[in-house]
């Protein structure tokens, strides 16, 4: 079995292959890739999951979709997928004047 933090880094790689930035974050027996904005991959070193946070309706939790740990090729084209579809929903907004630069 692979770690969670293998596992997380061998997506993040696959990821910016695709042209995607991520993030790992590792501890607690998990580990997290941070995509975007409502979307986060975690993984146990078995699988990966991850989900929009986004429903049909107000209160409504999101999809849900899993791949095995051992395909971080694959995962990754599915995230990216996911990642073009939140970035045109919701682009990265523009900075504001009082924000830091």
């Amino acid at each position: 079995m692979t770690t969670p933090l293998n596992a997380a880094q061998r997506l993040r790689d696959e990821l910016a292959a695709l042209g995607v930035a991520s993030d790992v974050h590792d501890g607690y027996g998990l580990a997290l890739v941070s995509v975007w904005y409502g979307l986060v991959v975690w993984t146990d070193g078995l699988s990966f999951r991850w989900g929009t946070g986004e429903g049909p309706g107000r209160g409504r939790p999101g999809w849900h979709a899993f791949a095995p740990a051992d395909d971080p090729v694959t995962t990754a084209q599915r995230v990216a997928g996911c990642y073009a579809e939140l970035r045109r929903k919701h682009p990265c907004p523009a900075p504001n004047a009082w924000a830091p630069q």
